[in-house]
């Protein structure tokens, strides 16, 4: 099995436990990063509040809402990013090599070799998923409509239920959120946000530039101290979490553009509402929103990724070397049981 493959399957696996934990979180933040309320005298509503609103009116099944696609999502990302960058990079460390015999260099993979690694790995996995994502999206934003009671209904019905009468929502489903995508704006309808995403590769550029620093100067420290104890998978979890960090905060201005584009178009004369392509998003937020619109939700956020890529880089490590011991352990086995 090509060490490409083990990456692959081993992010995979880490991205579909780390989105089962965290899923919660990430619905309530698509609805933050969603919102387009423009009233700045409007309060605004915290993380815990929003998730006891949404289980208060909707029940404990909406913070869940899309997560069949965004599992199959998670792992076909993970998997495909980790396929293709460690293809990349084992490219990379090929002509690291042949440079360090060429009297160019010590042999290793730099920062910004690590950087443009990343971004190319990020690339071909936005364009090959992308429409997972809208699928999901569409998913997390839906929720049951909300409106106050008709005038017929006033004399049995309280104050509280007249402000939150709902109605129950036809099925939602992914082959009914598919389908919507497609009347709307055809096969190009699913990648919507592209390129915002595209841009946005440079946030697991920039995780995986930190982790590998971080990760290498680590390791040549336990060196230098003549200490030969590996590194821990507490330590893969912090180092893990630092890195997811560094990255959201500066990029998280593009995943708000790119949930807006990715969200069902609220069909209304109010034209702040409508967004035509990512250009024109960025324009409205910031004429109607100031740049706090482009933060929206970015605590519940930082939670979520830095929780999500830690338990993602610990769990997809442990998977690795597991995977490696077994077929070290069944090669040696098979050598041994070899007759002389």
């Amino acid at each position: 099995m090509s060490d490409a493959l083990i990456n692959g399957l081993a992010g995979a696996g880490g991205g579909i436990i780390a989105q089962l934990i965290t899923y919660p979180l990430q619905t309530v933040n698509t609805r933050q990063q969603t919102e387009r309320d423009v009233k700045k005298e409007k309060r605004k509503t915290g993380t815990i509040e929003l998730v006891c609103q949404v289980v208060k009116h909707e029940g404990w099944e909406r913070l869940y809402g899309g997560l069949t696609p965004s599992l199959v999502g998670s792992a076909a990302s993970q998997g495909v990013y980790y396929y293709f960058y460690q293809i990349f990079r084992n490219k990379a460390m090929a002509t690291a090599l042949d440079r360090k015999r060429k009297g160019i260099g010590d042999g290793s993979v730099g920062m910004f070799s690590s950087l443009v690694v990343a971004a190319l790995a990020g690339c071909v996995n936005v364009l090959l998923t992308n429409p997972i994502w809208v699928v999901v999206t569409r998913m997390q934003t839906h929720s049951k409509v909300s409106k106050k009671a008709q005038p017929s209904h006033l004399e049995s019905t309280t104050s509280d239920e007249m402000i939150h009468a709902v109605i129950e929502p036809p099925p939602y489903g992914t082959s009914h959120v598919v389908q919507e995508v497609y009347d709307e704006a055809g096969l190009w309808g699913f990648w919507k946000g592209v390129f915002p995403t595209l841009i946005m590769v440079s946030n697991p550029s920039i995780q995986f530039m930190l982790y590998e620093t971080m990760l290498k100067k680590l390791k040549e420290r336990r060196t230098l101290n003549k200490n030969n104890k590996g590194v821990t998978a507490v330590e893969i979890f912090l180092l893990g979490a630092l890195a997811k960090l560094g990255a959201t905060v500066v990029t998280y201005p593009l995943l708000v553009v790119k949930s807006r584009l990715q969200a069902k178009q609220v069909i209304t004369g109010d034209r702040r509402h409508q967004y035509k392509g990512t250009l024109d998003a960025i324009l409205k937020m910031i004429r109607y929103e100031g740049f706090y619109g482009f933060y929206k939700g970015m605590g519940t956020k930082i939670v979520q990724s830095v929780l999500a890529a830690a338990v993602l880089f610990m769990v997809k490590e442990e998977l690795v070397r597991g995977v490696r011991f077994l077929l070290t352990k069944n090669t040696v086995n098979a050598v041994k049981s070899k007759p002389p």
